[in-house]
């Protein structure tokens, strides 16, 4: 897993206000917390963090602060709720060979036996990993999977040295049949295209 250097300044400001100058400025204000220190306030650079929080769980290096190496990684990001923007972060320190508890997305491939309907129901699970060492996803394939059957999180296989936290029983997709509507839709659909009402069709069904 890479690590991605970061700049960051000591911020001395708090409240509402300084946030949003902050902002203004073009800068994300942060927590620095961990290890047992004391929590330090930051600001990082809100396009060089946007861009690096586009990969799950990304290894931060944050310079530019007092103290020992900062590797941290992203445990709390709040955004603007309609535009989007980086609000505030806050940042756990790791070290090199500690164990952390992370969530990483699950990706599904491949398609499901012919009419069968994927439904997906869990987009991520809890794992346990080497802080330097966090896997960006688990892939499960669904290739030929049958209609009736599931998929738990005991099922996926997960990358050397990490572990699942999520309970091994919960349900991470399943494959159904259509529903019911779905087939009554298409007779409707049917008796339309020969001139017929759904109301005609039932009735002549009946006789």
């Amino acid at each position: 897993m890479s690590e991605v250097r970061i700049a960051a300044e000591p911020r001395t400001e708090f409240g509402k206000g300084a946030a949003r100058r902050a902002r203004r400025a073009g800068k994300v204000p942060a927590v620095l917390y961990g290890h047992g220190t004391e929590p330090r306030h930051i600001t990082l650079p809100g396009h060089e963090l946007m861009l690096a929080l586009k990969t799950p769980n990304v290894l931060l290096r944050v310079d530019g602060i007092e103290g020992t190496d900062n590797l941290v990684l992203p445990k709390s990001v709040q955004r603007d709720a309609i535009k989007g923007f980086l609000e505030h972060v806050d940042l756990i320190v790791v070290k090199k060979g500690e164990k952390v508890s992370v969530e990483i997305p699950v990706n599904v491939e491949g398609d499901v036996v012919a009419g069968g309907v994927l439904t997906q129901e869990l987009v991520a699970v809890e794992v346990e990993a080497e802080a330097t060492h966090i896997p960006q996803g688990v892939t499960i394939d669904v290739e030929g999977m049958e209609i009736g059957t599931n998929a738990t999180a005991a099922d996926l296989k997960l990358p050397s040295g990490t572990t699942l936290v999520t309970d091994p029983e919960t349900i991470v997709l399943t494959v159904a049949a259509p529903q019911a509507e779905e087939t009554e839709e298409a007779g409707e659909e049917s008796a339309e295209a020969e001139g017929e009402t759904p109301a005609e069709a039932s009735a002549e069904a009946a006789e």
